[in-house]
């Protein structure tokens, strides 16, 4: 179990179906470690180099008023919003989705992107984890000034 100290300053709680499942899906395939959870309570964090999110089962019903709870929740959790993941072992998770048949839903990639005067170059790709987040793993390729390689 992986401990941590401080939460970074932003870290997202994803509602999710079953915790279960989706602590398999995150530690399993792609390689998070959990922190520490609250089976009782349905909740665990986790943590893959340095990027932590928070998953809490959701209630079937989410009881009225609750503060938590801003909409219906129904599949798929995750819309309008993707998470991009920096990770040190992109071919490895990439390796073990593929070999479970995992459904990939951009291709492994390279892509250069403006930052500012620079041009920063990803290898990346997307997948959609149990509850319908898109989830873009990537891993940094270089930085260099001259013209982005598109």
């Amino acid at each position: 179990m992986a401990s941590i100290d401080i939460f970074p300053p932003l870290t997202p709680e994803l509602n999710v179906r079953c915790i279960k499942k989706s602590l398999s899906f995150y530690t399993e395939l792609l390689g998070f470690s959990i922190c520490f959870e609250r089976p009782e309570d349905g909740f665990a964090t986790i943590d893959l180099d340095g990027a932590v999110l928070m998953l809490e089962q959701i209630e079937e019903l989410a009881p009225q008023n609750d503060p938590w709870v801003t909409a219906d929740l129904e599949y798929p959790f995750g819309r309008g919003i993707n998470f991009q993941i920096t990770v040190k072992n992109l071919d490895g998770i990439h390796s073990r989705l593929t070999d479970k048949n995992y459904p990939i839903q951009l291709p492994l990639e390279q892509k250069s992107y403006r930052v500012g005067g620079k041009f920063v170059s990803v290898r990346q790709f997307m997948i959609i984890d149990p509850d319908g987040y898109l989830l873009r793993l990537n891993s940094l390729a270089n930085v260099n000034t001259g013209a982005a390689q598109v």
